[in-house]
């Protein structure tokens, strides 16, 4: 019997990795609900090749376009991810990716949970935001977690062969992305295509803009910190301009160990799903040398990435105030996206609102229940609509 998979998102850039892993590999496994929000011709396609029969669409107008042009043809469109609930049994599903971006992927993803074994997330917010309530439901379901992002599944991958030492320091690396080796100066009006061209790792343009200002490694580190149930001042972030090494982690017997593969999303992916290597076959058997040989890890420049000192001001705890953190980021990264303000201005405002008065307050204000985080996101956005004019 075929193992049953689900892809959120299979239309990104990790779903669809996922994706033609999953198409590679169509004697082990059988896809049984794909989703996009206006992808709709790839998703399309995507279901007519691996004959899947239930598709959400969550983008109105979309849906609406979708189910017109399509109606002679025998799919199942839906608009809202709380159909999971109506199409699956608890663990009926074997692999589940939630690669949607946005806190928007937090309600599915905390829903999913219950209906598959394993679970894939690379949903950042929910990650950050709403940690203690997924691990919550994982427990709850005994679901098994797989961290993709390759920092994250390096540290699994490491520690899933050595839980005998503790960790006494955990190293996550950085690109340094496309201003690594610039001037400050040159750099604090780049342009979005400057912004969002990664030398490394070929992402969409908020996650490049994030990664850009090294947004996405603070975020990285209250995973890292989440997931691993680790102490802030255990977790460094160190710049590697070749992305081969992902993490490094020093036991508390003075062992050091690191895992390091090729810029691809494919290994963590293909490993998470437990594809033999033989039907992967993309990539060459020679370790790179050249790359070992120069590693060039440093600290971080915190005068060219300033962003990176908002992990001083977190609090251990896990509080409002992480979803006030990712909502404002997403807030001016928008505008910085929609060229209405400049880089320096998109770090300067993200600084500015992160240590006001107005949100640091949530830091003493735990994360109860979804709802929480869904009205404070409404909150903040008000609020910046209203300081920002």
């Amino acid at each position: 019997m075929k193992k049953k998979i689900i892809i959120l998102g299979s239309t990104g850039s990790i779903g669809s990795t996922t994706y033609e892993l999953i198409k590679k590999n169509k004697h082990i496994f059988q896809i049984k609900l794909l989703s996009t929000n206006k992808n709709i011709k790839k998703l399309i396609n995507q279901a007519i090749e691996m004959n899947v029969k239930n598709l959400i669409i969550t983008d109105q107008k979309t849906y609406i376009s979708a189910v017109k042009k399509y109606k002679n043809r025998n799919f199942n469109f839906y608009n809202t991810f709380q159909i999971i609930d109506n199409l699956f049994k608890p663990k009926e599903i074997y692999y589940a990716m939630i690669s949607l971006s946005g806190l928007s992927g937090l309600m599915p993803t905390l829903k999913t949970i219950k209906y598959c074994k394993n679970i894939g997330i690379v949903n950042k917010e929910s990650l950050v935001c709403a940690w203690n309530l997924i691990k919550i439901k994982l427990k709850y379901f005994k679901t098994n977690f797989i961290p993709i992002d390759s920092e994250h599944f390096s540290i699994y991958s490491i520690l899933k062969n050595d839980k005998s030492s503790g960790i006494k320091k955990l190293y996550l690396t950085a690109s340094g992305g496309p201003f690594l080796n610039s001037h400050i100066k040159t750099i604090s009006n780049a342009s979005v295509s400057q912004v969002t061209k990664h030398p490394n790792w070929k992402m969409g343009k908020k996650i490049s803009v994030d990664s850009c200002t090294m947004m996405n490694k603070v975020f990285e580190v209250i995973e890292a910190k989440n997931i691993f149930d680790l102490k802030y001042k255990d977790i460094k972030i160190l710049t590697h301009p070749n992305s081969y090494v992902h993490a490094i982690i020093k036991f508390k017997n003075n062992t050091v160990k690191f895992l390091a593969h090729e810029p691809y999303m494919t290994i963590p992916i293909s490993q998470s799903l437990k594809i033999e290597e033989k039907n992967i076959k993309l990539f060459s058997e020679d370790i790179n040398l050249k790359i070992l040989n120069n590693l060039n890890l440093k600290k971080v420049d915190l005068k060219k990435f300033p962003l990176v000192k908002i992990l001083e001001k977190i609090p251990q705890n896990n509080s409002l105030f992480e979803t006030a953190l990712v909502t404002i980021n997403d807030f001016f990264v928008e505008k910085f996206l929609k060229k209405k303000i400049s880089y320096k201005k998109l770090i300067k405002s993200v600084e500015y609102h992160v240590n006001s008065k107005v949100f640091t307050k949530f830091k003493n204000i735990p994360v109860r229940k979804l709802e929480d985080i869904v009205k404070l996101t409404h909150y903040v956005h008000l609020k910046l609509n209203k300081l920002s004019i």
